[in-house]
């Protein structure tokens, strides 16, 4: 595992390998509705229909299975606000090693069930990026674990890029193609998959406008990390990571950002249109669509639908309608 580096192509293929035994190929849906309010035609490559729930099992499986047996043997560590957490300790589970999961307070109560109930060891901390990681690196110390970072990891980047392989495949003729951008991990993988594949694509990426580093970054020229997340976004308030910018400033993404009332209103399109249950940080692809027509009208878009680990008791509309 490196911090630092990114995963190549070869490496991205290597994860589809390693991963296919234990990893689901998701379907892609479509909505006649939906492509008319965009005026496009839009591909949803829905990851809510993975193991565990949501992409992060992918990059998780393939951190998991790239270990030594010497490596494994003490098992996984890491750090997650829910969705990464599940995905590794399900992936732990499926080679029969211990995992570790560093969780924030105030994380949501359906995603922490996930994790507990995958078989993962739970650690609190304080809702903070360096508590958290001093935290994962005080389990790391005491239990001997291998640290899978949730996204600047190149183990994790290159499982996540498996989805462009999918859904390429899937939907040969794509124009543009978009993510959710936080931490960076998908967004990079999928960037540099999508290029090794088609290198005219146009990629794109949907940020929360109150955790918008990403975009704040690439208009910078430079890492920008005085932002505070204020999103509903629990999923999307990680800084984006160094090397994950790098895949992003590399292949040319363009991030759109869009606010929490877009989005939740895009997460009900979503459910009730697709008729499926996602949750609100990957609904900000659609919201991204929606936000920017001029970007997409005519256009053949892959949208890459997260996940959908949704506290059922807790939905954003419903709270903004008892506010």
């Amino acid at each position: 595992m490196n911090h630092d580096r990114l995963p190549t192509f070869a490496q991205i293929l290597d994860a589809a390998a390693r991963i296919a035994p234990h990893a689901a190929v998701t379907p892609v849906l479509r909505s006649a509705a939906l492509d008319a309010l965009a005026g496009a035609e839009l591909h949803f490559k829905c990851e809510n229909f993975q193991r565990g729930g949501a992409f992060k099992f992918r990059g998780a499986c393939n951190a998991v299975w790239s270990l030594g047996e010497d490596e494994a043997r003490a098992g996984v560590v890491t750090h997650s606000s829910g969705n990464h957490g599940s995905a590794l300790a399900l992936a732990a589970a499926t080679r029969g090693i211990p995992a570790h999961v560093v969780v924030p307070e105030g994380a949501v109560q359906a995603k922490l069930a996930l994790i507990e109930r995958a078989g993962a060891v739970l650690h609190r901390c304080a809702p903070n990026q360096a508590a958290r990681e001093a935290k994962a690196a005080e389990v790391q110390h005491a239990t001997g674990a291998q640290l899978v970072h949730p996204y600047a990891d190149d183990r994790v980047m290159a499982g996540q890029g498996t989805i462009a392989l999918e859904l390429l495949a899937q939907v040969p003729a794509m124009d543009a193609l978009i993510t959710p951008v936080g931490g960076g991990g998908l967004a990079s993988g999928v960037a540099i998959a999508a290029h090794a594949l088609r290198p005219g694509l146009s990629l794109h990426a949907a940020e929360p406008a109150g955790a918008d580093d990403a975009a704040r970054s690439l208009a910078a020229g430079t890492r920008v990390e005085s932002v505070v997340p204020d999103t509903v976004c629990d999923g999307l308030r990680a800084l984006v990571g160094t090397p994950n910018l790098q895949a992003l400033r590399d292949h040319a993404v363009d991030v759109i950002t869009v606010d929490d009332a877009q989005t939740v209103a895009a997460m009900r399109l979503i459910w009730q249109e697709l008729r499926v249950v996602v949750e609100v940080s990957c609904a900000t692809v659609l919201a991204a669509v929606l936000k920017e027509p001029g970007r997409f009208t005519g256009k053949r878009v892959g949208l890459v639908i997260t996940g959908g680990n949704v506290d059922l008791d807790a939905l954003p509309w419903a709270r903004a309608a008892n506010a």
